[in-house]
């Protein structure tokens, strides 16, 4: 009998029959095959083995060749190769995925949505696709989604704070997502800085002062308070949260102009340069995907990043200036903790004089600071 095994050739334009060549290989395979008796752990005689019977196996059932035993009377596996490496036919499964793949498209955005008490006009044709547009973008981009959605458990509960407080909308929080993506640090081309990304000259018109050793602009709190004050202002000007938003992005002058220039009130039928079109419909877009980032991005709160545990201490420099790294060590912490929870920091150094950090919150007795808190 012949004990050569079959290949099967494969050649372009014959992918048809290979179900064929793969049955014809299986049952001459079928037929060539003897019964075995494997003395593998785990696998048993098949029917009809006896314990006397020799069969051969593996690499002689296919060369004739004899097995050569060890000195135990194991026949070693490697001493020919095995025709299941290169010569027997491998089908790859194929890769089954967890769960049904969600489209875009499966995503819609509703038929009604508010912001800051104000309805948007979506049944305007040009308004839905302005606003659509935003918030599959937002969509498209599911990675920095996720990672926006997530510093919002960091950047946000001050801000919330501070809104309430001066009686602004909730709602204008989500300007933070569109300017700065929760970045303190964040700086522009148009060199604007900080989390509500001021420009120098407006900075200074809201007490953010900007030295060789620190940017105001950057400080969340200082810079929340400042943008406060700006959109309050904007708003009694115009009348309207959109417009308010319109001209914090642009400038007030600007959207006066134009509105004067194109005879409309409505910052909805207001044409404008491309950045100031898209800034309030991103900014709509963004309250509705992630105020609901458990509906959109499959986040619950727990997977939101957690606030900092900080507080404020007095730092008294009395050399000419004192490296971050050695403030930190007095402080439980590190050069790297100490800049990024102080993000208006320049320098790698504080000047002399007294300086107020945010530090992280530590408790006594167990570990008390140097110097002594700011109460």
């Amino acid at each position: 009998m012949n004990t050569e095994p079959i290949r099967t050739t494969f050649r372009p334009g014959a992918v048809p029959c290979i179900a064929l060549t793969l049955a014809l290989a299986l049952v001459a395979s079928s037929l060539m095959a003897e019964p075995t008796a494997s003395t593998r752990p785990g696998k048993s005689a098949p029917d009809g083995a006896h314990a006397g019977d020799s069969p051969t196996t593996g690499a002689a059932a296919l060369t004739g060749q004899p097995e050569v035993a060890d000195e135990n009377g194991t026949a070693p596996e490697t001493l020919y190769p095995s025709p299941e490496s290169e010569e027997r036919l491998v089908i790859i499964p194929e890769i089954e995925r967890a769960g049904q793949r969600h489209f875009l498209s499966s995503f819609k955005l509703p038929e009604r949505l508010w912001f800051a008490g104000q309805a948007i006009p979506l049944d305007n044709w040009q308004v839905r696709e302005r606003v659509e547009y935003e918030f599959y973008q937002f969509l498209a981009e599911e990675g920095e989604s996720i990672i926006m959605a997530k510093r919002m458990g960091r950047c946000f509960p001050p801000v919330e704070k501070q809104l309430a407080e001066a009686g602004l909308p909730d709602d204008l929080k989500f300007m933070l997502l569109v300017e700065s993506k929760c970045i303190a640090a964040a700086y522009s081309r148009a060199k604007a800085s900080g989390p509500w990304q001021f420009i120098s000259s407006t900075g200074k018109r809201y007490q953010l002062n900007t030295t060789r050793w620190r940017d105001d602009r950057r400080n969340l709190e200082m810079s929340t308070d400042a943008a406060i004050k700006f959109l309050r202002h904007l708003n009694q000007e115009f009348g309207d949260w959109f417009l308010a938003m319109a001209a914090y992005n642009a400038g007030d002058g600007g959207i006066r102009r134009l509105l004067k220039e194109q005879r409309v009130n409505d910052y909805w039928r207001l044409s404008y340069v491309r950045e100031t079109m898209r800034y309030v419909p991103r900014i709509i877009a963004a309250k509705e995907i992630y105020s609901q980032p458990e509906k959109y991005l499959g986040l619950s709160k727990k997977d939101l990043y957690a606030p900092l545990e900080t507080e404020t201490v007095t730092v008294a420099v009395k050399e000419a200036q004192r490296h971050l790294s050695a403030i930190a060590q007095d402080y439980g912490s590190y050069f790297l903790e100490l800049r990024l929870l102080n993000p208006e920091i320049k320098t790698d150094s504080l000047p002399k004089g007294n300086h107020q950090l945010k530090v992280p919150k530590q408790q006594c007795p167990d570990r008390c600071f140097k110097q002594d808190r700011t109460p």
